[in-house]
């Protein structure tokens, strides 16, 4: 009795954690697969900037150069962010935008890190991959979508859970991987919805635990930024953003950076003002150079003005988790085999997706109707739960 009753609140937990979650859970897949690819569709469609053939590439200009030069083409904006690929360090990507404060209102330039010519003005806040990234990411719906989406990760976890639980009891009459297709398409694809579920069941859980990660990243940065980053910067609370023009060389500050922090390479540089920086400095994120440590960040904070070295504060474990969550959820350790890997779970993970939708909504066709469908395809007795019958 005791085992039936919590064969039951199992299949409850299950079903309705499912229903809740599965709608968005479809959509995330969706719109993640051209995610993973996101590099190699750049390419075919065009909308990736390289850099061209012919130069030297043991040259480099001046960064302050660089900047002056993306900075003449928005001269209404201010720089907000300097970044370059990790995989190709000959462009320089300039983020401008009206206030350093956070926005969605940003001008991308590309500039030649070689020649300091510009490249290209890529959107990124346009085209088919921004739709696609913000549905997943969002929904278009900021920090509230973010998240909502999270919230809709938890009740896929417990879902995943309870189905791993609900599996064996469902499925000990049968052998592992048999789809019976000889009965009716319901339970065809009960048996194929189960049978994918097992086989997916790692690594939904972790992409899904990692995007749930994600979605907190916001809310990990700020408090960050308040528990740890405050205290660095005390001393100068309620200072004003340091003026462009009583800024140090940021090539200089990036030398000074680099210098402090050996076998790293440039992620990204965060300007006065800045969500990640402070309104005096320069603030360096530096990447590893191994494998596993080229997803961890090492803040360099330079004052603005002089050029020093203000503090290397070490990442919380809670922002490490999120760096190391963040590739893992899109396959970017592997390369192209990890991605095509990612790929084809993902497209399985549709399929156990989709199937589910479709089990509960026959299931809530009238009964009479079932009842005929069954009479006709499945003999006497060989339909309950125990001989691999339908938990939902």
């Amino acid at each position: 009795m005791s085992n039936a009753r919590s064969l039951k609140t199992w299949s409850w937990l299950h079903k309705w954690s499912s229903l809740a979650c599965t709608a968005f859970m479809l959509l995330l897949c969706l719109t993640g697969l051209p995610l993973i690819f996101h590099h190699e569709l750049g390419h075919l469609l065009g909308t990736e900037v390289e850099a061209p053939a012919g130069a030297d590439d043991s040259v480099r200009v001046s960064l302050d150069s660089v900047l002056t030069t993306a900075h003449a083409l928005h001269r209404n904006r201010v720089i907000q962010y300097v970044s370059q690929d990790e995989e190709d360090d000959r462009i320089w990507f300039v983020t401008l935008t009206p206030t350093p404060d956070p926005t969605d209102d940003f001008r991308s330039v590309a500039v030649d890190a070689r020649t300091g010519e510009v490249l290209a003005e890529p959107r990124f806040d346009r085209g088919f991959m921004y739709v696609m990234l913000k549905l997943h990411v969002d929904l278009f719906a900021g920090l509230a979508g973010k998240l909502f989406l999270g919230f809709m990760g938890l009740l896929l976890l417990v879902a995943l859970v309870t189905g791993a639980v609900l599996y064996g009891p469902f499925t000990k009459k049968l052998e592992f991987g048999d789809v019976r297709r000889h009965r009716t398409p319901r339970v065809k694809w009960l048996d194929l919805h189960n049978l994918l579920g097992v086989v997916t069941l790692v690594w939904v859980f972790v992409v899904g635990a990692t995007g749930v990660i994600n979605t907190w990243a916001d809310l990990l940065i700020k408090y960050w930024q308040y528990d740890q980053l405050s205290a660095v910067l005390a001393p100068y609370q309620g200072q004003p953003i340091t003026p462009p023009a009583e800024r140090a060389s940021v090539q200089r500050a990036m030398e000074v950076a680099m210098t402090a922090a050996p076998g790293t390479r440039l992620s990204f540089i965060a300007f006065p003002g800045t969500a990640f920086s402070s309104p005096h400095h320069y603030t360096f994120f530096l990447a590893g150079n191994a494998p596993l440590t080229s997803k961890l960040l090492q803040p360099v904070l330079v004052d603005a003005q002089t050029a020093e070295i203000t503090a290397m504060p070490r990442l919380p474990w809670y922002l490490a988790a999120l760096l190391l969550s963040q590739p893992l959820h899109f396959g970017d350790y592997g390369g192209m085999p990890m991605k095509i890997l990612w790929a084809l779970l993902d497209l399985a993970t549709i399929i156990v997706l989709g199937s589910g939708l479709y089990l509960w909504f026959k299931r809530r066709q009238p009964a009479s109707v079932r009842a005929g469908a069954h009479a006709h395809a499945v003999p006497a007795g060989q339909g309950d739960a125990r001989n691999g019958g339908d938990p939902l």
